[in-house]
């Protein structure tokens, strides 16, 4: 028995692998193709229009909000409609202003520049971007001591886009030379819906309303959680020999997946049932729930925590996380205070 369920997770993971080879054709190229963010898509498109009536580079753009939401979509979209190039880089890769002042000297007019994950750029690299967003020129300090001076290159227009799950952790004075910034929101079922059912469409593998609708139930708000969840059931239907995911194929992907009906994985659990048993009830912070079940801090703030607090099952207080009533209920346990 342990030999064939070991046979069955080794077959899905090598369809998983394959599968992850579809990612970027998932990604809408223009507004009208992108599900969800109403508000924003409205504004951008009158920002673009306007940006490239004047023949100008459209002001810089600040996204934030949880990870899978699709910041990076919006980029390469904004990127599309300006009919212009994009570079993409991470925050975290650029760790000298060297590394800054390489990409930012090789941009061509109108270019836009994409850095995910902004918030984790040094601070002194932060600065280099002060006056190349507000004077399309770069400063650096040439020399040392004495010998110091200040070498001012000049940049072509371009348009920065930042996305970041933390715009609290980026300098005042770089936030504020963002001139649009949005907060991306949580999806609703219904946009998530429609997520599922493009998806399906463009790898080619059918599936049905009600299923499709299950899996938006579990994606947690997200697209990139739907878009996984739907490959990991397509994976399920084809070891089971189908050509079509169909609700029992996906209610039995979900159970093998240990997903619950809130979208909750075994670490959403895990850390729910932390807060209950291990620290009786009492407010816990971040630190000690990362050590308790062995997760990384910035997972469980920037991947878990966001969404357990979005559906009402912990609370933030001031001296830590808490477990909801609506916790206990999920999981079934009797009392608050155990």
């Amino acid at each position: 028995m342990a030999q064939e369920s070991e046979k069955n997770n080794l077959i899905l993971k090598e369809l998983s692998e394959q599968s992850d080879e579809f990612d970027v054709s998932l990604r809408p190229k223009i507004l009208s193709d992108y599900v969800g963010q109403e508000d924003i898509k409205r504004e951008l498109a009158i920002f673009i229009h306007a940006a490239k009536k004047r023949n100008e580079s459209l002001d810089h753009v600040l996204f934030y909000g949880p990870p899978g939401l699709g910041k990076t979509t919006l980029a390469n979209v904004i990127a599309n409609e300006l009919e212009t190039d994009i570079k993409i880089t991470n925050g975290s890769s650029l760790i000298r202003t060297g590394d800054l002042a390489a990409i930012l000297s090789s941009l061509n007019p109108g270019d836009v520049l994409f850095i995910d994950e902004i918030h984790r750029m040094p601070i002194v690299v932060q600065e280099i971007l002060y006056s190349a967003m507000e004077d399309f020129s770069l400063s650096l300090i040439v020399g040392k001591g004495s010998d110091a001076r200040t070498l001012t290159i000049p940049l072509p227009p371009f348009t920065l886009v930042g996305a970041t799950t933390d715009a609290g952790s980026l300098s005042a004075p770089l936030r504020d030379r963002f001139g649009i910034i949005f907060k991306i929101q949580y999806y609703s079922p219904e946009e998530l819906l429609d997520i599922v059912l493009r998806t399906s469409k463009a790898l080619k593998f059918p599936i049905s309303l009600e299923a499709a609708y299950q899996i938006a139930l579990r994606g947690r708000g997200t697209p990139r959680i739907a878009n996984r969840l739907f490959r990991r059931v397509r994976d399920y239907a084809t070891y089971e020999g189908k050509e079509f995911i169909d609700i029992s194929s996906t209610q039995n992907a979900l159970k093998f997946l240990a997903i619950d009906d809130l979208g909750l994985d075994e670490t959403d659990r895990k850390i729910l049932e932390c807060l209950i048993y291990r620290y009786n009830g009492k407010p816990v912070g971040l630190s000690s729930i990362a050590s308790a079940i062995g997760e990384n801090v910035e997972n469980i703030s920037d991947v878990y925590e966001p969404y357990l607090v979005q559906i009402g099952l912990i609370n933030r207080t001031p001296k830590g996380r808490v477990a909801t009533k609506k916790a206990y209920e999920h999981l079934k346990i009797d009392t608050i205070n155990p």
